[in-house]
């Protein structure tokens, strides 16, 4: 990646705050058909999409419940197709706190990342909390609209839970 303003995280940012952070996140190269991140594994990298395809998904069941009902090859749920296209963010997440995936990406097609780690970013904040403080708060904007759209999915979830039982008890 040569120019690293194209990149919605970093598009505000001057000359001397990107060569720090090249400092900060180093390149990552995955090859189609392996797993960048695995749900449920301890992860402390988050990455940006820089060339190439993934695709994210979760696990529709708790644990190892199964239910007929659910019955499938499969059953995971497809969150979203991303391409480099926007430079999306994957595992931010991780920068926040030390738990576990809460999703499994994909690479669909050849893939090169940006990476950055939890231990990398908050020694930015140590030496340069101005921008360490500007990358977290559009780190937090994006969670934030990911925990909006989760809300909205419980919300239709729930509402077709309701009706469904509502239909059963008739």
């Amino acid at each position: 990646m040569d120019d690293w303003t194209r990149i919605p995280l970093f598009r505000d940012l001057s000359a001397p705050e990107i060569l720090e952070l090249q400092e900060v996140f180093w390149p990552v190269a995955v090859p189609a058909g392996k797993n960048l991140v695995t749900e449920g594994e301890v992860g402390t990298e988050m990455y940006i999409l820089t060339q190439g395809r993934v695709r994210i998904s979760k696990s529709m069941l708790v644990g190892n419940i199964t239910l007929p009902a659910l019955a499938m090859e499969n059953p995971r749920k497809v969150l979203a197709v991303l391409d480099a296209s926007q430079f999306p963010l994957i595992g931010e997440i991780a920068l926040i706190d030390r738990d576990v995936r809460s999703a499994t990406v994909f690479v669909e097609e050849d893939a090169q990342f940006l990476a950055t780690d939890r231990e990398h970013f908050l020694d930015l904040g140590r030496r340069n909390p101005a921008l360490a403080f500007r990358l977290l708060l559009a780190v937090a904007e994006r969670l934030a609209g990911t925990v909006r759209r989760a809300n909205r999915e419980v919300i239709k979830l729930t509402t077709a839970l309701a009706l469904a039982l509502d239909r059963l008890a008739r």
